[in-house]
């Protein structure tokens, strides 16, 4: 048994990490201020003897004796965090600072969630881990791009400084069951839309490709990560490499809701990137073979599902 701290454990991704780590049979610590996560994404793992849920925002210091640290606490969404910019930034950098601090001080192993963002509008298909990105600085996205760029930094500095025990994931596009209803992303929009039939929006021609990847594919790479070769610290991309465009997967999401909802469109964001693919080539290689595993239908029909009951649907 390990005893792990998850910051932004009760959000998305952090909370199917904990009940993973949980029912792998560790000791789980959960972190979050619960600015886009919530309660409710954790209440049926409070009752768990060896799981923890903690008020606390990682822009300040937190002291506790763990063995890993996955780190998770950020906004994700657009919406969210573009909301409050300078936030968003603080959380990245001083949560990535505090966070490696505590790994130091405790010689844990910890783990930093960074984001295909990183990568900006790419020139380059698909995208590699040794491709440097092509990213506005002082664009609406830069508070996220250019946060978790720093943050990966300060990752790569601690370890060759400090010999603090480092692990970088790049999490390409998500979904599945805990997403926020009004994150502004992509699938939870065509979702609730098409459960309420109403008009699905587009941004753009619709012809924007992205790859997505459920959920439980992403976690199970997040622990494999975890426990490589202290030698491979990555960054490696965590994601699906089957590309959809965006009137495909409307498309689908109506098909498998049998909304009545018809397409509409509207001018795309600024620095919204037209194609989004990974090349998982080394996660392939470095996490005993992972690849996902569970095809858009099947993962869309589970998220379909959860959105239903959370709409009482």
């Amino acid at each position: 048994m390990k005893k792990i701290l998850v910051t932004g454990g009760a959000g998305f991704i952090g909370s199917h990490l904990c009940e993973k780590l949980l029912n792998d049979g560790h000791e789980v610590i959960c972190l979050d201020n619960y600015f886009t996560g919530s309660k409710k994404n954790v209440i049926h793992l409070l009752s768990h003897p060896y799981f923890e849920l903690v008020r606390h925002d990682v822009t300040m210091p937190y002291f506790v004796e763990v063995d890993e640290i996955y780190n998770l606490a950020c906004p994700a969404s657009p919406i969210h965090y573009q909301y409050n910019p300078i936030k968003t930034i603080k959380t990245s950098v001083m949560g990535a600072i505090n966070m490696l601090g505590l790994a130091k001080r405790i010689r844990a192993r910890i783990l930093q969630a960074s984001t295909s963002e990183i990568y900006g509008n790419p020139i380059v298909h698909p995208q590699t881990e040794a491709y440097w990105g092509n990213v506005n600085p002082i664009g609406l996205r830069s508070c996220y791009d250019e946060g978790k760029r720093c943050a990966e930094s300060l990752f790569v500095n601690y370890h060759q400084q400090n010999d603090v025990s480092i692990k970088i994931i790049r999490i390409f596009n998500t979904y599945g069951p805990h997403m926020h209803p009004r994150d502004g992303r992509v699938i939870s929009n065509f979702i609730i839309q098409a459960l309420r039939n109403e008009d699905l929006t587009i941004y753009g021609s619709g012809e924007q490709t992205r790859s997505f990847q459920y959920v439980d594919d992403l976690i199970e790479a997040m622990t494999r990560m975890m426990n490589t070769r202290k030698e491979f610290t990555g960054p490696v991309n965590i994601g699906n490499p089957v590309e959809f465009t965006i009137k495909e997967l409307a498309e689908q999401v109506i098909k498998l809701t049998g909304s009545r909802s018809k397409l509409i469109y509207q001018p795309l964001p600024q620095d919204d990137p037209t194609q989004r693919q990974p090349d998982i080539s080394l996660a392939r290689k470095e996490l005993n073979g992972w690849e996902p595993k569970i095809y858009l239908e099947e993962g869309l029909l589970k998220t379909i599902d959860y959105f239903k009951q959370l709409l009482n649907l």
